[in-house]
């Protein structure tokens, strides 16, 4: 780690403050740097058009009583990483070989994203409960690093 990991580990947490998620502690943050350059962020929210869980005074994930790292597909928002792969698509940013910034550990679902359009490593603060995404990083060779608790403000 050095003082670019740390740089864009805080631009993550800034981010994450955009977050529209209704859930204490689930304000998630993602930077893709190539380069040391920042290609694109996102944060967990709900998509373009749709009211934010905010805007509805409620968490449907808590309303059904869905546990966490469970049925990611029942959620109004998407998460921080996926937000940040799709602006790079939308607005036609190569990411193939550039390293992700999170504030969280990505869950599978991201982890196959991540794999798939060519990110290299990716760089997390908070351990997550999905013990198949660690598989899929290890398997497919993306480098998972752990930003340490004592560089975090």
């Amino acid at each position: 780690m050095d003082k670019w990991d740390d740089r864009f580990m805080k631009m993550a947490r800034l981010i994450s403050e955009w977050s529209s998620c209704y859930r204490a502690g689930r304000s998630v943050g993602a930077v893709i740097v190539k380069d040391k350059r920042i290609m694109t962020t996102g944060y967990n929210g709900a998509p373009a058009g749709l009211k934010t869980c905010r805007e509805r005074g409620e968490c449907m994930r808590d309303r059904l009583h869905i546990e966490s790292g469970t049925r990611a597909e029942l959620c109004y928002a998407i998460h921080a990483e996926q937000n940040a792969i799709i602006q790079a698509a939308k607005l036609g940013i190569s990411i193939d070989g550039a390293t992700i910034y999170c504030t969280h550990q990505p869950c599978s679902v991201c982890a196959k994203m991540i794999v798939n359009v060519g990110i290299r490593r990716v760089v997390f603060e908070q351990a997550y409960p999905d013990p198949f995404a660690l598989e899929v990083f290890e398997e497919s060779g993306v480098k998972l690093e752990h930003y340490p608790k004592e560089k975090q403000e």
